[in-house]
């Protein structure tokens, strides 16, 4: 199992550094970028003073040098204005609509965003788990229509409107806060439990938003997947032979149908992550998401670079406890690759 997760790990390696490459590229194809735009605009309007600070930042931060050599730079493989400085040193950059370092302005957003994203992953599987096996196992009762009702709702309503409406209906009947991820007494005093709740209050209304279009997707994709197990001939022989339900259930069929489930989560990363964003500047909550679409609006690449990392992690890291929760449930996805190697 070790082998396996290291195997896992090193291929993360050059998967980080393609990506890293078509962050890169992608973010440079609008022409021009941040300190060129208003290089221009300053030039039009006169301000000399403003210009010699745009063109020193320029040259600082190497983007009057060719963009393969940029990209080496902001990796911090290849020596810069200021010598090897780039991520793999610790240094994310300096985002130029902020006017600070990229450190600063993400802050405690990182870890905001992991938290969030991390709820509403736990939020799907807790929900469609139950909900699917139950659809499976009371096939066109009451029980599967309600999951295909929910299934319904949560594929149909767009996540903004889904916010808003329970901001408003939360707050009415509920008494559920409205924005942020904490009240604003805690946001600047030390980690306590009273903090942590706070915490956990205000993740409601954001992970059921951001949730529940992955949980109606994955309670459908769990009852079909268990449905056909439960029609295969090793479960009507295990009937017939007189097997108690729920052994009957759990032993085979169950873990089978969980093989494809536990694999979603590598995809599923990606849609919660890029759904947060939205609800992130809808509910106001303090993520990399409204810090992203500033800096993708303001050509700002150093922080839109960044952030685009950090999300690409996540999804890495997604995928990889996807692949080993799927090499416990299942010892032949182990051994098959140990035979191989």
């Amino acid at each position: 199992m070790l082998r396996f997760i290291l195997r896992r790990l090193l291929v993360m390696i050059p998967t980080l550094i393609v990506v890293s490459m078509l962050i890169f590229v992608v973010i440079n194809l609008p022409p021009g970028d941040f300190l060129s735009n208003q290089i221009a605009e300053l030039r039009a309007t006169g301000q000399e003073a403003g210009l010699a600070k745009a063109e020193f930042l320029r040259h600082e931060y190497a983007l009057d040098r060719p963009l393969p050599e940029q990209y080496l730079i902001w990796i911090g493989v290849w020596p810069g204005p200021s010598g090897f400085n780039g991520l793999l040193q610790g240094d994310l950059g300096w985002s130029f609509e902020f006017g600070k370092p990229v450190a600063e302005v993400v802050g405690e957003t990182l870890w905001f965003t992991v938290i969030l994203n991390f709820s509403a992953v736990l939020f799907v599987y807790l929900v469609s788990f139950p909900l699917g096996a139950l659809a499976a196992i009371r096939a066109n009762s009451w029980v599967d229509y309600l999951a295909a009702i929910v299934g319904y709702i949560g594929l149909a309503t767009p996540n903004f409107l889904l916010a808003l409406i329970l901001l408003y209906y939360g707050q009415r009947w509920l008494g559920l806060p409205i924005g942020g991820l904490m009240d604003p007494r805690y946001e600047n005093e030390p980690m306590s439990w009273a903090k942590v709740g706070s915490v956990l209050h205000h993740l409601i209304v954001p992970t059921i938003v951001i949730g529940l279009s992955g949980t109606a997707a994955m309670v459908r994709r769990l009852r079909a997947n268990l449905l056909d197990e439960l029609g295969k001939p090793y479960v009507v022989t295990a009937k017939a032979k007189g097997v108690p339900p729920v052994r009957r259930l759990t032993r085979y069929p169950l873990r089978m149908a969980l093989n494809p489930f536990v694999s979603d989560i590598g995809s599923l990363l990606p849609s919660l992550v890029s759904g947060s964003v939205l609800i992130s500047v809808v509910l106001s909550l303090p993520t990399i998401g409204p810090a992203l679409l500033e800096a993708l609006r303001a050509q700002d690449q150093f922080l839109a670079g960044f952030i685009l990392m950090f999300i690409s992690l996540l999804v890495l890291v997604g995928m990889l406890i996807s692949d080993i929760l799927l090499a416990l449930l299942d010892p032949r996805i182990r051994l098959s690759k140990r035979k191989r190697s």
